[in-house]
């Protein structure tokens, strides 16, 4: 390839990788965790249908990410046992050991300041989901419509999982692409306004690489 075709070839990777920096985008929401093994795993349902068993260890953490694979976990005091302890057992209840993270500076939402993370117990029914255990220690709680998690203990007092054009609170928030109400659900659909950015630099790349492709095949019947 001569150097020419190569300079074209950087030139449409440089234009991708632009795109695809400026179509980066997040979701300012409360994700969903449950402790498993030691570790904690983003839950596979949401808080209203989940039932947790008696000694289950659940997190909840407000931040801003692009999907469940970047999602930032809960920090803080995790064990079961210390978060319970004066709480003791009952029959006819179990115990829900929750962990509360509400987030950093950096995600809050303009003109907001994060309460500090804390732990609760919740006792509650046998078969009470963690929506309940939540509003047994964690009031008031926000909804939207669509029983999408709004706010926990009144933080954040707007908003409700608004898409972000960049990370933290200098981020733009828009009115569309909410994440559901199932807190596994990844997010990032597409908008039907138009083409994305992705597209449109995936087109670049097809005219700058035709372009070289052109270039190179007059150039071996000059050189003929």
């Amino acid at each position: 390839m001569t150097r020419r075709a190569a300079a074209l070839l950087v030139t449409a990777f440089l234009l991708l990788g632009s795109a695809a920096q400026a179509h980066a985008t997040g979701y300012r929401y409360w994700s969903f965790w449950e402790r498993d093994g030691g570790r904690w795993a983003y839950a596979t349902e949401g808080p209203s249908t989940a039932r947790p068993a008696d000694g289950a260890v659940q997190g909840f953490r407000f931040a801003v990410s692009q999907d469940s694979a970047d999602a930032a976990q809960p920090r803080g005091a995790v064990g079961f046992d210390a978060i319970c302890a004066r709480t003791p057992a009952r029959e006819g209840s179990k115990r829900v050991a929750l962990v509360l993270d509400f987030g950093t500076a950096a995600d809050a939402p303009s003109g907001e300041t994060p309460p500090a993370p804390r732990t609760a117990c919740a006792r509650v029914a046998p078969d009470a989901t963690t929506a309940e255990a939540l509003a047994a220690v964690a009031k008031p709680l926000r909804y939207d419509t669509n029983t999408l998690l709004c706010a926990i203990s009144g933080y954040p007092q707007r908003g409700c999982g608004e898409q972000v054009s960049g990370s933290g609170s200098g981020g733009t928030a828009e009115p569309t692409g909410k994440p559901t109400k199932d807190s596994a659900q990844k997010h990032g659909e597409e908008s039907d306004s138009g083409p994305s950015v992705g597209l449109l630099a995936g087109g670049a790349l097809v005219v700058v690489l035709a372009g070289a492709a052109a270039w190179q095949a007059g150039r071996r019947r000059r050189n003929a």
